[in-house]
């Protein structure tokens, strides 16, 4: 069996977790959350644990098992802490600014670019070179972020544009004569 999907997900006071045929659903504080499984896995609901097991004995049951648990620990620690990605503008003029469901930024080109956000983020602005993308779902502020820093990702020999604020950007010497 796979060593992730061994180990049992502990479900923390404040989160619900049901299970509907083959959708599991994930409520808390931050939000919502809903998973489908796959036929080759089994999920077992007990008392604050949520057990994964595969059915069948191939390989790709068990690396599913493995995911799926993966997964739903993901959905349980976004339900209840929530997750956040932060963002840092650098470089001169470059500027970022949230407003309700959309998010201006500045970044060097004639116009500025509006961001519309998706429902289930939010977008925090504690400076003008900052910015703080939170959600429940994991992957989707991933994606947020990923979407925000593929508008000017940082260049290699000044180091401007967006990026994640723990990202080193290697710098490249400038050509020479």
């Amino acid at each position: 069996m796979s060593r992730i999907a061994k180990k049992p997900v502990l479900v923390p006071k404040g989160v619900e977790v049901s299970l509907e045929g083959k959708k599991l659903s994930v409520k808390g504080a931050k939000g919502n959350l809903s998973q489908s499984i796959p036929d080759a896995v089994e999920v077992q609901l007990g008392d604050g644990v949520i057990n994964v097991r595969y059915r069948q004995d191939a390989k790709q049951a068990k690396a599913m098992a493995g995911t799926l648990r993966a997964l739903i620990n993901n959905m349980v620690a976004g339900v209840h802490q929530g997750f956040e990605k932060k963002l840092v503008l650098q470089g001169v003029g470059y500027r970022a600014q949230a407003q309700g469901k959309q998010l201006t930024l500045t970044l060097g080109f004639s116009h500025p670019i509006v961001y519309e956000v998706p429902p289930g983020i939010t977008i925090e602005t504690p400076s003008q070179t900052e910015i703080i993308v939170k959600g429940a779902d994991k992957q989707q502020v991933g994606q947020v972020a990923a979407d925000i820093r593929a508008y000017r990702p940082p260049e290699p020999y000044k180091g401007k544009g967006v990026r994640y604020a723990d990202e080193y950007v290697v710098k490249k010497e400038a050509k020479k004569k």
